[in-house]
């Protein structure tokens, strides 16, 4: 009987551990993300992910264009937590600061959780092996030890 328990104990944790880590969710669908990025987010940030023009350059009415998502851009600085938060909430506290008035929309209501993963899966593809790797490094030295 103690085998049969600790076998149980083991399978419980592994699949605590597996939904804990994020198996237990569906994989993004990056076919789904592009047609999503396509239909939401191009209109702004670009059918390349090249961004407005001049987007680093406050607009007459105070607020910045979109940024590129591609390598030139700062999209990739960010987690994939402040990513799906801004996507989800919109240019908004805890991502902006107090009353910055932003352009971005939240698309909570608009598009799922697993939706808003594809979109991130799909710009993220996009991203050249060399800012994965900077973006891979930059987050793991940004977590508290």
């Amino acid at each position: 009987m103690h085998i049969f328990r600790t076998c149980i104990t083991v399978i419980g944790t592994s699949a605590a551990l597996a939904l804990a880590s994020g198996c237990g969710e569906a994989r993004p669908d990056l076919a789904l993300g592009g047609k999503l990025y396509a239909q939401h987010c191009a209109v702004c940030h670009g059918a390349k992910l090249e961004g407005q023009p001049n987007w680093r350059a406050k607009l007459p009415s105070g607020r910045v264009p979109a940024p590129p998502h591609d390598d030139s851009g700062h999209t990739w600085h960010h987690t994939d937590e402040v990513l799906f938060g801004i996507t989800k909430h919109g240019f908004v506290p805890p991502y902006a600061p107090p009353g910055y008035e932003s352009d971005m929309p939240a698309f909570a209501g608009k598009l799922s959780d697993a939706e808003i993963r594809s979109v991130l899966a799909y710009i993220e593809s996009h991203w050249s092996q060399d800012v994965r790797k900077l973006r891979a490094e930059m987050i793991a030295n940004a977590r508290p030890r």
